[in-house]
């Protein structure tokens, strides 16, 4: 049977939540959430939908939740039939497009994603190393200086001239920015040369996972082609080790970033993880 989720059912959600930490192949987008309080906060704003047993156990959870211009799917998760409790997430999407993301190896989600309607976008690559080790080669070049900040106009002129996929970044306010880059967990290391910004690495600190993300690297297309990428990546790797919680940088790189993809590798982070984005659009072609 597929029912709304109840407070009830949280321990059995947990337990499958926990299912999928112990196996990488059993990935895909789902709650943070660890404990009865946390889920139950995360699911306020979420349809969520449970797939019951015979025996009257939570076998499957999907959900969806506000995203970008529509939604995002959590799961399906789970060790039941998944098919059906898609399908009936999906009909209460409201012809909103719907996104979902699962491990690359998670063939059977990926299955069924692809069976009620959702492309394959693309394939982002995550990469790990040393925070301390990749730190050894930070080093400013000649003529350039470094910053902690940029101006919102300066900031989103750059990741206007360097991005070509995370474009909502650019809806964001002057303010919303500075709450970004106010938070304890999030830096920002510029690089600039002739008094004009050439390049950033932004990092998020995770300090529960030992772990720095860099969530984004960005140099000016008249820049780039001069190590700056390198450059960048050191600098970034010295800012996480400089937080003695931090151990490990993990960058992340769409299959279309070549040059992302050759940067890692050529400093010597190692491919940890694949994650594939789907989407399912109704409104496409319409007027």
């Amino acid at each position: 049977m597929i029912r709304p989720m109840q407070a009830t059912d949280a321990p059995d959600v947990l337990a499958l939540l926990s299912w999928m930490d112990d196996a990488p192949e059993r990935e895909v987008f789902a709650p943070d959430a660890r404990d009865a309080a946390a889920l139950h906060d995360e699911c306020e704003d979420r349809v969520c939908l449970v797939a019951e047993g015979v025996d009257g156990a939570v076998q499957g959870y999907c959900a969806l939740a506000p995203f970008r211009d529509g939604l995002v799917l959590e799961g399906p998760l789970g060790t039941g039939e998944l098919h059906g409790l898609l399908l009936r997430a999906v009909e209460r999407t409201d012809g909103l497009p719907v996104y979902a993301f699962s491990a690359r190896d998670n063939l059977a989600v990926r299955e069924v994603l692809e069976a009620a309607g959702f492309t394959a976008m693309h394939t982002t690559d995550f990469y790990t190393g040393r925070a301390d080790h990749l730190a050894r080669s930070a080093r400013v070049p000649t003529g350039y200086t470094t910053e902690t900040a940029l101006a919102p106009q300066e900031y989103r002129a750059l990741f206007r001239a360097a991005e070509d996929g995370w474009s909502g970044r650019l809806d964001w306010t002057d303010a919303e920015l500075r709450t970004h880059f106010a938070r304890d967990d999030v830096r920002l290391v510029a690089l600039r040369r002739g008094g004009r910004a050439v390049g950033f690495a932004e990092l998020e600190l995770n300090a529960e996972a030992a772990r720095a993300d860099l969530t984004y690297v960005a140099v000016h297309p008249a820049d780039r082609g001069q190590g700056l990428g390198r450059v960048l990546l050191g600098l970034a790797a010295a800012e996480a080790a400089a937080h003695p919680e931090v151990r490990t940088l993990r960058a992340r790189a769409h299959d279309h970033a070549r040059p992302a993809r050759a940067l890692y590798a050529r400093a010597g982070l190692t491919h940890c993880r694949s994650v594939v984005t789907y989407l399912r659009d109704d409104t496409e072609g319409e007027p």
